[in-house]
């Protein structure tokens, strides 16, 4: 059994061949899960706007027998993104995990506030998939796997812009599955709980918050990135070729208190 199981994981799960684009891949959650493409055999591409920070991830994911490339774009800036999709033109596998978030009263967040949340956490998944989407669909496989947030389906925490992004993202994978399914091409959206990433240090450091956060959850943690390794490989995987356009909860039970 033990000889049989192997191969048969492999085929279902391995990705050796395949190819993955995640933006957002210098760190946490993002980063987690350019470790776990990688590991599972996809050759990565990691994409964040700090260089340093890009180099040190790079760094790390050799150090893990990782065969990865980077590109330094702020998902925020049309022309990087542009020239991000010119750099890598095709990919099996899209994950879109950078993000911004202004957490503010909405009655104080600015014009350009709103501009850049939704810059960043809505308008570049949508150019990333309405670029990758044909491609994929062209060539009969593809991933799309999209970053959600507990803002994807309630309120939480002044959402303000930030969670009129993570709302649309659900609808961007179903609008994308929709539109490619039918070609080997599912798009999915992760929704997490609360998880401990510099994304989250502005609330972290609220006296007693990120304890209150993990009583919230059913398990009685907060999240780290690597609980996204897992959901990830699946959903890029063969196992998941009947599984699309669905907002998955993995959030420790925290959409269930």
């Amino acid at each position: 059994m033990t000889h049989a199981a192997a191969p048969y994981l492999t085929d279902l799960f391995g990705l050796h061949g395949r190819t993955a684009l995640i933006t957002g891949g210098s760190s946490g959650i993002g980063y987690a899960i350019a470790r776990a493409l990688g590991g599972a055999g996809a050759h990565v591409t990691i994409a964040a706007r700090r260089p340093g920070h890009l180099d040190d991830a790079l760094t790390r994911l050799h150090a893990h027998g990782i065969t990865a490339t980077a590109v330094s774009a702020d998902m925020g800036d049309p022309g990087d993104l542009a020239r991000l999709c010119e750099t890598v033109p095709d990919t099996d596998i899209l994950v879109t995990s950078a993000a911004n978030n202004i957490r503010r009263p909405m009655g104080d967040l600015t014009p350009d506030d709103y501009r850049q949340t939704i810059a960043v956490n809505l308008t570049a998944p949508y150019e990333l998939g309405r670029h990758h989407g044909p491609r994929m669909a062209a060539r009969g496989w593809g991933r799309i796997i999209n970053i959600g947030s507990q803002q994807t389906h309630r309120a939480f925490g002044d959402s303000g812009a930030y969670g009129v992004a993570k709302a649309a993202i659900g609808g961007l994978s179903r609008s994308q599955a929709e539109a490619w399914s039918r070609h080997g091409v599912t798009a999915n959206t992760i929704i997490p709980g609360f998880v401990l990433t510099p994304l989250t240090e502005a609330a972290q450091a609220i006296p007693g918050r990120v304890e209150a956060l993990a009583a919230r959850h059913a398990v009685g943690r907060n999240g780290l990135p690597d609980d996204y390794a897992g959901i990830a490989v699946f959903l890029a995987s063969n196992a998941a070729a009947f599984v699309t356009g669905q907002n998955i909860c993995v959030d420790g039970g925290f959409s269930i208190t």
